[in-house]
């Protein structure tokens, strides 16, 4: 592929992020509406207006940072309201309100795969809308592999967490949330030194050749 100039890189992966986090989140609080928690609905919040799920800083600021500076894109919105006493069974139930987050994601990396495979098809040549379609195809598959798998570790208040807690005794899961307010410096700590990428690596490429083999490529 072509290098590209850092406005062709935001041109091309404003949607796919835009569209990762806000469906994301609508999950959460689709799936929690369901198990009886209308919070999200009554707050707006189960809407694809990515302005009712941004975030100025996960959503723009960091996002735009890591094209600049180079690595990995990510990003995040603001998390969908929940209330789990709403919920017949809170623990199992946010679970599953959790895991449609990152299920939501892998769901959307392949659509963004059928995206590449169509780019190819109309554009041979591989230029015009095209070229545009394949670019933007790959940064969505990116997005939302990193963002499914990032969700999936286990540290709270990452989804994963939730999961994990649901199969915990109630004296352990008291403890083991207790490092929610410390989970986001602990995950900067892992990104910087390099741990998260380690973590991540191997099931994102195998993820990635499974989506683009589905579709053929």
């Amino acid at each position: 592929m072509l290098e590209l100039t850092i406005m062709q890189k935001i041109a091309i992966w404003s949607i796919p992020v835009l569209l990762a986090i806000t469906v994301h989140e609508v999950a959460h609080g689709w799936v929690a509406m369901k198990l009886g928690d209308r919070t999200a609905e009554m707050l707006g919040r189960l809407t694809l207006n990515p302005l009712k799920h941004i975030d100025p800083i996960g959503t723009i600021v960091v996002p735009i940072a890591l094209l600049v500076f180079g690595g990995f894109v990510f990003g995040w919105a603001k998390a969908v309201p929940v209330n789990a006493n709403n919920f017949k069974n809170p623990k199992s139930d946010m679970a599953w309100v959790a895991i449609a987050g990152p299920i939501s994601n892998l769901i959307m990396a392949l659509i963004w795969a059928v995206v590449v495979k169509v780019g190819y098809l109309i554009s041979p040549s591989y230029d015009g809308i095209g070229q545009f379609m394949v670019y933007s195809g790959f940064a969505g598959i990116s997005i939302n592999l990193i963002l499914a798998l990032l969700n999936l570790i286990p540290l709270p208040p990452l989804d994963g967490s939730r999961v994990l807690a649901a199969f915990l005794p109630s004296k352990l899961y008291y403890y083991y949330m207790r490092l929610e307010p410390y989970g986001f410096f602990i995950l900067l700590g892992m990104m910087f030194l390099g741990v998260f990428g380690m973590i991540i690596s191997a099931p994102y490429q195998a993820l990635q050749a499974f989506i683009l083999q589905l579709v053929g490529l």
